[in-house]
């Protein structure tokens, strides 16, 4: 068998020490020429050009590309956290306008409430919340957060908005049910405050749709009563004190006997949107 080759199974190596061998001339060769001349200074600079430069060229574009997608994403981040923190402040103010507004409404509320006080000071009066009301959109019975406890009684006149609102019905300790003036079953008698002819309000859930409430039995012999004319309770009223606002006159036309009138009262109390109200702690009983 040969030194050099070896034959293994159907396959022919060279022994390793042979092969380093002539790897280590080969090297050293390459060397000495390397250093003696400078032939292969170019073709090994030409490769490198063709080779190394574009492929660093390569590296460093892809480093500057993530570079800049790392800034933008930083950026990104930035702007997501700064809108997420104006968003924000935008629902802080939004809650805290809420909150002014009703703070605001109250307050008018309020001021109104003080109003009506001051315009009937001849009686004494307790505020009161609204707590429930019936299912229709009209607060024709209503319940409010003051009872016996606060000396209120059946048939104490509430009012709100500046005019009647209706009478206590019903009474528990701490709680007492209003029926107003546009229950189908309630009857005021008012008066028209230019010439105090005496008339007969009444309650009307169904024209109270179009904002009024019906009036009969109005003698106006002098045709002096119009629209615009103020309707305030009478003094001959069993259940309602004198002189509280009811509402305004509407539309007025002559009954078939051409001895009376009737027509309809724009209400002066808005009965769609009550929350507070005020109740006389006298009754009409009481004072007579």
């Amino acid at each position: 068998m040969s030194p050099v080759v070896k034959k293994k199974g159907e396959k022919f190596t060279i022994p390793s020490k042979y092969l380093l061998f002539v790897l280590t001339c080969l090297c050293t060769i390459l060397m000495v020429v390397t250093i003696s001349t400078n032939i292969l200074n170019k073709p090994i600079n030409t490769a490198v050009g063709y080779i190394v430069v574009p492929f660093q060229q390569g590296i460093s574009k892809v480093g500057g590309w993530f570079s800049r997608r790392s800034d933008e994403l930083i950026q990104i981040k930035e702007l997501l956290d700064e809108n997420q923190r104006l968003k924000q402040q935008v629902n802080d103010l939004m809650v805290e306008n809420t909150l002014l507004q009703q703070d605001k409404t109250e307050l008018v509320r309020l001021q109104e409430l003080y109003k009506l006080d001051k315009q009937y000071d001849s009686y004494h009066k307790v505020g009161a919340n609204i707590i429930s009301r019936d299912t229709n959109n009209w607060y024709s019975s209503f319940v409010i957060d003051k009872g016996e406890k606060d000396g209120l009684k059946i048939d104490m006149n509430v009012i709100a908005d500046g005019g009647l609102v209706g009478r206590i019905t019903s009474i528990g300790p701490n709680w007492a049910k209003v029926t107003s003036i546009i229950d189908d079953n309630s009857n005021v008698s008012g008066k028209t405050l230019s010439t105090s002819d005496t008339l007969m309000v009444s309650g009307d859930l169904e024209t109270m749709k179009t904002g009024n409430i019906r009036f009969s039995q109005l003698v106006d012999s002098n045709n002096a009563v119009g629209a615009g004319d103020k309707i305030v309770t009478s003094h001959i009223s069993d259940k309602y004190l004198p002189n509280i606002l009811i509402g305004y006159v509407y539309s007025i036309q002559a009954d078939s006997n051409n001895l009376t009138k009737s027509g309809f009262i724009s209400p002066a109390v808005d009965f769609e949107h009550l929350e507070e109200v005020l109740v006389i702690l006298e009754t009409k009983e009481e004072l007579e």
